[in-house]
């Protein structure tokens, strides 16, 4: 007697959701070393401070800097009141968003390709480099993935003939509040319209379209003029170069050739016609709009991953679906076992993600340093001053040390560093101490000194202080300098 062959795929259960596997799975790898062993980077050191400012302290700043990223200060702040500062509350929101980007990924695949395709869409999802870097990051790019998966999959139910009017006015609202936490999302836009041509849909949802991602548009637009008088925020960004084309063009060509595993033929609604427009033109928007103003970092555009991870997907479905007649057996085990060959191959980069050196900086060790290193009576100086993000992280580490060139505190200044007094009060201020701590970066990370406040801090030290202590951790330094001859000399 033969016996029946195991299909666990093909035997999916008739209206059995599959979203819950690759959810589960996202929140598993978001879960997995979440505090990066207690490290906090810069960028996420901003989170951090600021969320944890009053309301109105947070308006005030956004006045000054950093309003593009408003919303996402307010709700960080919002889930700091609730639940603490701390590692797993700023990077629990991300988790938790880019689980439901793997369920949209999979529910999306699924419509359009079947049970196999959504599976290995949204377990392929939770794999990919830039969406693990992300996924324990304390910043706005995950939730911004999330929302680009529920507006995806709103649009999808309306081309498939079962939307109301209460779904587009959910896909507008969706969209609007990706663009208020980052405006660059607003480049979905664009992807869907290529979906819209690319399905010929009627006159009518393409008034309707309109009108929604008109709406969308309006709601965004008084943050994207506002933010333009803060573009110096984004002047470190380098211009674009022939090298940082590269990945984009890779992603494309693995993109390209899952589209073409699909069969895309115009007019169909596809995974190729939903997921090549979603990975191509956010890509090259963003891109298009670097040749203006740098502006290309693929971070801003981590939605796109959506729709690499479809087209993936997608190609490992067609793969199971062909090898079914010959190999049942096979093809039924080809999805799990493709993850697990992937997972694999994936596990030292995911072991690098989750350590603190896949990251800038931590300005959570040299805090402790600072805590260790600091007699009473000490102060302390951060060059640049954007350094001052440990302290404002770690206060008490700095209990009792004197920020000798702090003229205005960054939350009375509404910035992200605060504000320094002028030179001459800052070397008057340093010549007076017996100790002085500097926080500042390693040497292979350190920029040239240009701020005149910080190149008198450091003729300071050199002139009349003698090192007595220098700890260089995780791509922070902080070193004790102790005053040569009496304090207060000139």
């Amino acid at each position: 007697m033969n016996s029946a062959p195991i299909r666990p795929l093909s035997r999916w259960p008739k209206g059995a959701p599959a979203w819950p596997i690759p959810l589960l799975w996202t929140l598993a790898l978001g879960l997995w070393g979440l505090s990066r062993q207690d490290s906090v980077w810069r960028d996420e050191a901003a989170t951090w401070q600021v969320a944890g400012r009053s309301t109105g302290d947070i308006w005030h700043m956004l006045g000054q800097v950093d309003a593009v990223h408003g919303l996402y200060y307010l709700l960080m702040h919002a889930v700091f009141t609730c639940f603490g500062a701390g590692t797993t509350s700023l990077r629990l929101p991300s988790v938790l968003a880019m689980a439901t980007a793997a369920a949209c990924v999979t529910e999306i695949g699924r419509r359009l390709a079947g049970v196999r395709a959504g599976l290995a869409a949204g377990l392929v999802f939770g794999l990919l480099p830039a969406v693990q870097f992300q996924l324990q990051e304390g910043r706005p790019y995950a939730l911004v993935a999330a929302g680009a998966g529920v507006s995806t999959l709103l649009l999808l139910t309306v081309l498939e003939g079962r939307g109301r009017a209460v779904h587009w006015a959910a896909y507008g609202g969706t969209v609007a509040v990706c663009g208020l936490l980052n405006w660059l999302s607003l480049l979905i836009l664009p992807a869907h319209l290529a979906t819209l041509v690319w399905t010929r849909v009627p006159r009518r949802t393409w008034t309707r379209w309109a009108v929604a991602a008109s709406a969308a548009v309006a709601a965004v637009l008084p943050l994207i003029v506002f933010s333009r008088r803060q573009a110096e925020q984004v002047s470190w960004i380098p211009p674009l170069t022939w090298h940082m084309l590269i990945g984009p063009a890779v992603l494309l060509a693995i993109g390209g050739l899952g589209a073409l595993l699909d069969r895309p033929c115009a007019g169909r609604l596809s995974v190729a016609a939903v997921g090549l427009p979603l990975l191509a033109v956010p890509q090259l928007g963003l891109l298009g709009l670097s040749l203006v103003r740098p502006l290309f970092l693929d971070r801003y555009v981590l939605f796109s991953m959506l729709g690499l991870a479809l087209l993936i997907g997608t190609a490992v479905g067609t793969a199971a679906r062909a090898a079914g007649p010959r190999f049942p057996r096979a093809s039924a085990w080809l999805v799990p076992g493709v993850i697990a060959v992937v997972a694999v191959a994936l596990l030292p980069q995911s072991l690098a993600k989750r350590s603190p050196s896949s990251r800038v900086d931590d300005v959570l060790a040299v805090a402790a340093d600072v805590r260790r290193l600091k007699e009473p009576g000490d102060a302390v100086v951060f060059v640049p001053a954007a350094r001052r993000d440990t302290a404002l992280v770690s206060p008490g580490a700095f209990a009792g040390l004197r920020d000798v060139a702090l003229a205005k505190s960054p939350a009375a200044s509404g910035t992200l560093k605060g504000e320094e007094a002028a030179p001459a009060r800052i070397r008057a201020a340093m010549l007076a101490q017996r100790r002085i701590l500097l926080v500042t970066d390693v040497p292979e990370a350190a920029r040239a000194v240009t701020a005149k406040r910080d190149q008198v801090k450091t003729a300071v030290l050199k002139e009349r202080f003698r090192v007595v202590a220098d700890i260089q951790v995780r791509g922070r330094r902080v070193t004790v300098y102790e005053r040569i001859g009496p304090t207060g000399e000139a």
